[in-house]
């Protein structure tokens, strides 16, 4: 019988740990998606997703969730420009002006990923604190604050990571032809403008999901916010307060839960998209 060399088996093991470990994950996330699709699809309906609540919402199946759908695009959609406005010059900033083995780029990028790794409740907590030493109330400028300051951290560090994906020879030959920076800076912009979209549409997915940054900052809110002062609900929020109620509730937070999924999935989606059709087009 032919002996099987011990690194052959060493290989197969591990080989065999990982296909068992890929299982595993894509079976809790197929459960976890059926779950949503399952119970959200035989609880949603279009009023549910095209009305505001009635004026009963809150102890009847009364309305629809259409404010916290919209008040939660109003708190993302802004919150990612301003994010992305602060987030790429940081990243450029750290891996062209001061290159990667700067120690000013060292401890900025240190900062970023322990802010990375701060629960989203602390930064409520914190915004909540400023806030009421500022007399500013819980509204929709309070829920974009926070959820730009949430989202800053994510993009910095993905976008740290996708830059160093550009090789420093390049930089060089750029500076060697007589590129000034800014024109090297678009250089580099083309190599990693798609995976910057990624990873920005990535963050407002993450962001979009999260309930405890806003639930101190953004209030709750039965109608949609006419200004920045006014409360808002969102999609989270109203999922952790439906699912700890009696029926019907559970089963609206299913249908929000599907919505949300939707959105997170398309976001998903189209990121990748753009990322690959800038890709091709080598825009």
């Amino acid at each position: 019988m032919k002996k099987i060399p011990g690194k052959y088996i060493e290989e197969r093991i591990m080989k065999a740990l990982m296909i068992v470990s890929s299982l595993l994950v894509l079976a809790v996330v197929i459960s976890i998606v059926w779950t949503i699709f399952v119970r959200g699809i035989g609880s949603i309906s279009w009023e549910m997703i095209s009305q505001v609540p009635g004026r009963e919402w809150n102890t009847s199946d009364d309305g629809g969730f259409l404010n916290a759908i919209l008040g939660s695009l109003m708190v993302v959609l802004p919150a990612m420009v301003l994010a992305a406005l602060v987030s790429i010059p940081v990243v450029f900033y750290m891996n062209l002006y001061l290159r990667r083995s700067h120690p000013l780029s060292y401890a900025v990028r240190l900062a970023f990923d322990v802010l990375y790794g701060i629960p989203s409740i602390v930064y409520g907590a914190f915004a909540f604190t400023i806030m009421v030493i500022v007399g500013m109330r819980a509204s929709l400028l309070g829920g974009i604050i926070v959820t730009t300051l949430l989202m800053i951290p994510m993009m910095i560090r993905s976008g740290d990571e996708i830059s160093k994906s550009v090789p420093d020879e390049m930089v060089d030959a750029a500076y060697s032809l007589g590129a000034t920076k800014w024109e090297t800076l678009k250089v580099i912009l083309r190599q990693v403008l798609p995976g910057m979209i990624t990873a920005t549409l990535l963050a407002v997915g993450k962001a979009i999901g999260d309930a405890a940054a806003v639930m101190f900052t953004a209030g709750f809110s039965d109608a949609v916010p006419q200004s920045l002062t006014d409360p808002t609900a969102t999609l989270p929020l109203a999922i952790f307060n439906w699912i700890i109620m009696p029926e019907p509730f559970p089963d609206r937070c299913y249908a929000a839960a599907l919505v949300l999924t939707v959105i997170v999935l398309i976001l998903s989606l189209a990121g990748r998209w753009l990322g690959n059709r800038i890709t091709k087009n080598n825009i």
